[in-house]
């Protein structure tokens, strides 16, 4: 199998119509929060791209032309007063109208607007996935299945118990150290690891009830298993509580994020092409949605969450180029009390989009390099 067979099999048509879906979705609103931000201070806005690349299709329509374009992946505003003027003899210089007229705090809202979109979209998706499918508790664990002539048939446990406590103490709920919770499921094979007297408190329709035996993980050499699967209990929740927990579950994803970002660019200055699970290109992303749909609708709502999540953080990284690039260039005019000359913008802004240009192509790269 070469190579394009192997990256094909990895993904499906659906996968592909839903990636294109949700990256289109992310992009776009990202943009026309831009937009919207800059038109309520009467900046105009020239133009609005879904999608790069070439011109399809364009229709102007309230003093902005709205256009169509060939790739779908992304899209642009064109801002009055960002790009520079081009002065007498073909010469440029820095605007002085728009954007560029704007006070400081104006231009810092309309460039956060964007990466301000995805996170609401981020917690709005996760609100909604909360209030309708429940939150899950991960120091609970509700049986599944009960395997026939298992152990755990013999113990008298069933499909919907609730494991709350194990050898009399609650299952812990923490943090370790790579700052991901550590579930109720891990606390119990820990468990089922060691011999001796185990006991599981189980809640079966509102009641508790301890069930204790001996156990052995090891009989003759061979694994014994309890024979059962399990998964996260889920708490059903109210529209307020469900919001109040996304808003929870952002913020403990800020590290987790930050830490992904940081060993991206340790791995992209090292030359590092080593697979990293936290960080996806395109293709990686692909492959994650075609799963995802093959799985359930709410296993996609997972991914656009998560993919909104990282494009806003993404986003206010303070590299020229970027959101958070270009919010770093007018604090620092409003620091020096003027802004940056042209020049100075127009190098630093090309180091960054030189920089962000080779980050992409590393982490394509390293994305086809797992089919080698």
């Amino acid at each position: 199998m070469n190579l394009l067979q192997s990256i094909a099999a990895a993904l499906t048509p659906a996968g592909l119509l839903w990636t294109l879906l949700i990256i289109g979705v992310a992009t776009f609103l990202h943009e026309l929060a831009h937009f919207a931000l800059a038109r309520w201070q009467g900046v105009a806005v020239k133009s609005f791209s879904v999608g790069m690349g070439p011109v399809l299709l364009k229709r102007p329509w309230r003093g902005t032309e709205w256009r169509l374009s060939l790739l779908p992946i992304g899209g642009y505003v064109e801002i009055d007063g960002m790009a520079p003027e081009e002065g007498p003899g073909g010469t440029y210089r820095q605007p002085t109208r728009g954007f560029a007229a704007l006070p400081a705090w104006g231009k810092i809202a309309v460039l956060l607007a964007g990466p301000l979109m995805n996170l609401v979209l981020a917690i709005g998706l996760m609100t909604v996935t909360f209030s309708s499918q429940g939150i899950p508790a991960l120091d609970r664990v509700r049986i599944e299945t009960v395997r026939n002539n298992s152990r755990a048939q013999a113990l008298g446990l069933q499909p919907g118990d609730v494991i709350t406590a194990l050898n009399g103490r609650d299952i812990p709920d923490t943090v370790t150290a790579s700052g991901a919770a550590r579930p109720g499921w891990e606390s119990l094979r820990d468990v089922l690891a060691t011999a001796g007297r185990k006991t599981l408190t189980v809640e079966r329709n509102g009641a508790a009830r301890d069930i204790a035996f001996d156990w052995q993980p090891q009989v003759n050499g061979t694994r014994q298993l309890l024979g059962i699967s399990y998964r996260p209990d889920v708490q059903p929740a109210s529209v307020p509580v469900a919001f109040r927990t996304s808003l929870q579950t952002t913020a403990e994803a800020v590290p987790q994020i930050l830490r992904a970002f940081g060993g991206l660019f340790t791995r992209f200055f090292s030359l590092d092409f080593s697979q990293d699970q936290n960080v996806s290109g395109p293709i990686g992303t692909a492959e994650v949605v075609s799963r995802a749909a093959a799985l359930s609708p709410w296993a996609l709502v997972q991914v656009a969450i998560l993919l909104n999540l990282s494009l806003a953080f993404f986003n206010l990284i303070p590299i020229p180029g970027l959101d958070g690039g270009r919010i770093l260039l007018v604090l620092v005019g409003a620091l020096r009390g003027r802004p940056l000359t042209l020049s100075q913008e127009q190098a630093i802004n090309l180091a960054g989009f030189a920089f962000v240009m080779l980050l992409m192509v590393f982490v394509v790269v390293r994305d086809v390099s797992r089919f080698f």
